[in-house]
């Protein structure tokens, strides 16, 4: 007896799925995702997590290197400022253009920025070790120390503000930095910036070894004529440095005139050695007297290599004309001369002790009358 064989009958969808119809690899059916169990769906919610979070550190990546060149390219400028402590601080690098001694305007400064605060900051160049140069702002800094000393606040005094320059700077042009800077100085001497131009000629890392090329690398900024008297004080500062306590204080006529001596006249210098030897007590005024008597009195206003024409002499038999008179003043008589090209005023005073920018100030605004 033959077995029947038994036939089922099986319900095919409507739509079926042709038997070519494919799918993109990591992709399913609707059908297929509707039958998907937990564990898939987790795996594709993961993915898709992973993706996003890529995305996202890519944008912040992006945002990082752009805000990284931005930090460089102003701290190349100097416009990154920070809080720097005082003694993090070097002097250094740079021989400074202003002498050692009393610095009458640093009180001022001093209670400045103790009313209103410090407006400018210094700027500063990383050193290797982790502390700093300075590079501008030597007055500000000691203002700095000095209100520390006197109060004690380190909370306010105790760090300072200051740009940050990029290293890499060549050291030409960080002292270009500071000397622009202090070229609008109007009590910066002529003696100090020839000083400059010497040590900066005498630093084995500059490329100018010789002042006067030194003055024309460094004081590029400032006049013609400026220059010219800058290196005639070289001649008068070069071989007296040591010898001169007050050379801040020697005013330009004179200084030009002794450096004349000092070039036509052989021995002056050793002269002038001999005069102040071994006086430890001198004043300004003993040492601008000593200079002025190897000039026989005569203080030239130009330096000889001025450009500037020298006047005509005046004609044969001219009378040169002239005013004088004379008036009463608590320190005693005065008397006046004013003549083509000259005023001079003659008083029972000492003129060389006062203090230089009073004396600017005094003549300035006498001229401003007179105009």
């Amino acid at each position: 007896m033959s077995k029947k064989r038994r036939v089922f009958d099986i319900d095919l969808p409507d739509d079926p799925i042709a038997d070519d119809q494919t799918f993109p690899a990591g992709k399913v059916s609707n059908n297929e995702t509707k039958r998907r169990g937990p564990m898939a769906a987790a795996i594709t919610e993961n993915a898709d997590s992973v993706r996003d979070r890529t995305e996202v550190e890519a944008q912040i990546r992006a945002e990082n290197d752009k805000l990284a060149h931005e930090h460089v390219r102003l701290k190349r400028l100097g416009l990154i400022t920070d809080l720097i402590p005082l003694d993090q601080i070097e002097t250094y690098k740079l021989t400074r253009d202003r002498s050692p001694g009393d610095d009458f305007e640093l009180k001022e400064l001093v209670t400045s920025i103790k009313d209103i605060g410090l407006s400018n900051p210094i700027r500063v160049e990383p050193r290797a070790d982790g502390k700093f140069e300075l590079v501008q702002g030597f007055r500000r800094l000691a203002a700095y120390k000095a209100l520390l000393a006197e109060t004690n606040d380190a909370g306010a005094y105790g760090s300072i503000p200051a740009a940050i320059f990029a290293q890499g700077e060549t050291l030409e042009t960080l002292y270009r930095r500071m000397v622009d800077e202090n070229l609008v100085r109007k009590d910066i001497s002529f003696a100090e910036m020839a000083k400059l131009a010497i040590s900066y000629a005498a630093d084995p890392d500059t490329e100018v070894h010789d002042a006067d090329k030194a003055v024309a690398a460094l004081f590029q900024s400032a006049s013609y004529q400026k220059r010219s008297y800058i290196r005639t004080f070289i001649k008068l500062i070069e071989p007296l440095w040591k010898d001169l306590r007050f050379a801040e204080d020697i005013p330009r006529a004179l200084g030009v005139a002794v450096a004349q001596q000092i070039e036509d006249v052989p021995g002056t210098v050793r002269a002038i050695q001999a005069e102040l030897k071994d006086w430890d007590n001198r004043s300004v005024a003993d040492e601008l007297d000593v200079l002025r008597r190897f000039t026989g009195g005569q203080e030239s206003a130009k330096p000889r290599n001025s450009t500037k024409p020298k006047p005509k002499p005046a004609p044969a038999g001219a009378v040169k004309a002239k005013t004088s008179f004379q008036m009463r003043r608590p320190q005693g008589q005065v008397k006046c001369v004013a003549g083509a090209g000259r005023l001079e005023i003659r008083l029972d005073k000492d003129f060389s002790t006062v203090d230089r920018r009073k004396l600017e100030m005094a003549v300035q605004a006498l001229l401003d009358k007179l105009d």
